[in-house]
C-alpha cells in the first residue's frame, strides 16, 4: 500500500471515529431539530417576572399573625398563629369577621383550606390537623399530621391537597385522610427554592409565599419548576412594619384574575392583579 493510500485511509478512519464520538444532540448549527430542542430547554427554564398592581386597599387586623388566607365564594377565611392566640375566622374582605374559632394553647395554627362544607387547619409542630365545619368553624375531628404544618391548598381538578413544610418540597395528600401520596422538589433555574410557606392553588398552578421575603412564586406542581417570580415589595410604609410583619397570605378572588394579599401583623390587605415587571 502506498503512503498516499495509507494517509487517505487514516483520514477516513479518524473522521469516522470523530462522528461516532459526537453526542447525539450535538447538531450542526443549521440543523432545525437542534434549534427546536434548544428552544424547548430555554422555555422550560424561563421564569416570568411579575409584580403586584394594587387595585384596592382594605383594613386588616394588625394583631393577626396570618398563616393562611383563602376565598370561597364571597367569604374570606383567615387562619392565624402563635400559641394562645391562634384562630380561624371568616367574613367579608375588609370587614370584621362574622364567625371566629380560637385554638387553645399550646396549639399553633398554620395554613387553612376550604373543601366545600369543611375546612382543614394545620398546626405547626403539634402533629395534628383539625377539620372544621366551613360555615360555623366548629371543630369536627382531629387527625394525626406527622410533619411540620405550614401551607395548604386544594387542587380541585386533581382532588388532592398540596402542603408545604418550610422546605423546598411540595407534598400531595389525600383530602380526606391527609395521607401522603407523592411529593415534588421545587426549583428555580435548577436550584432549590426553600422556605415555601402559605400556598394558594389556582387552576393547575400553585402560588407560594417565600418566608421572610416580599416574593411569591408560581409553581408548576407537575415538575416543581418555578414559572413566575412575583415582586410584592413596597406595599407597607416603613412606619407600619413591626417585628415579624412579613408578607404571608395570598387568596385568589373567585371568578377574577385578582388576588388578596396581606401579611403577619399587617394593618392592611391589598386587592391586586399581577402585571409584567
Amino acid at each position: 500500500m502506498s503512503e498516499r493510500v495509507r494517509r487517505a485511509a487514516g483520514a477516513v478512519l479518524a473522521s469516522a471515529l470523530l462522528l461516532a464520538s459526537r453526542p447525539p444532540t450535538d447538531r450542526a448549527p443549521d440543523d432545525p431539530a437542534g434549534r427546536v430542542m434548544e428552544g424547548r430547554q430555554a422555555a422550560a427554564h424561563r421564569v416570568e417576572q411579575l409584580r403586584v398592581k394594587v387595585l384596592e386597599t382594605l383594613p386588616h387586623d394588625p394583631q393577626a399573625f396570618t398563616q393562611g388566607l383563602e376565598m370561597a365564594g364571597d367569604t374570606l377565611y383567615e387562619g392565624t398563629g402563635i400559641s394562645g392566640r391562634s384562630s380561624v375566622r371568616a367574613g367579608h374582605p375588609g370587614k370584621e369577621p362574622t364567625v371566629r374559632a380560637a385554638l387553645p394553647a399550646p396549639l399553633f395554627g398554620e395554613g387553612i383550606t376550604v373543601l366545600g362544607r369543611t375546612l382543614w387547619q394545620l398546626t405547626w409542630r403539634d402533629r395534628i390537623a383539625i377539620e372544621r365545619d366551613a360555615k360555623t368553624l366548629a371543630e369536627l375531628r382531629r387527625v394525626p399530621y406527622p410533619d411540620d404544618g405550614w401551607g395548604v391548598c386544594l387542587q380541585r381538578a386533581r382532588h388532592r391537597l398540596v402542603t408545604s413544610d418550610g422546605s423546598s418540597r411540595l407534598t400531595f395528600r389525600d383530602p380526606g385522610t391527609l395521607a401522603k401520596t407523592s411529593e415534588v422538589a421545587v426549583t428555580e433555574g435548577g436550584r432549590p427554592v426553600t422556605e415555601l410557606n402559605e400556598l394558594e392553588c389556582v387552576g393547575a398552578a400553585v402560588y407560594a409565599n417565600v418566608l421572610s421575603t416580599n416574593r411569591i412564586v408560581r409553581i408548576d406542581p407537575a415538575t416543581g419548576a418555578v414559572t413566575a417570580s412575583i415582586d410584592a415589595s413596597g406595599l407597607l410604609r416603613d412606619d407600619e412594619l413591626v417585628p415579624g410583619s412579613t408578607l404571608n397570605g395570598i387568596a385568589a378572588v373567585p371568578g377574577t384574575d385578582q388576588f388578596l394579599i396581606t401579611g403577619k401583623f399587617w394593618p392592611r390587605m391589598f386587592r391586586v392583579v399581577l402585571v409584567s415587571a
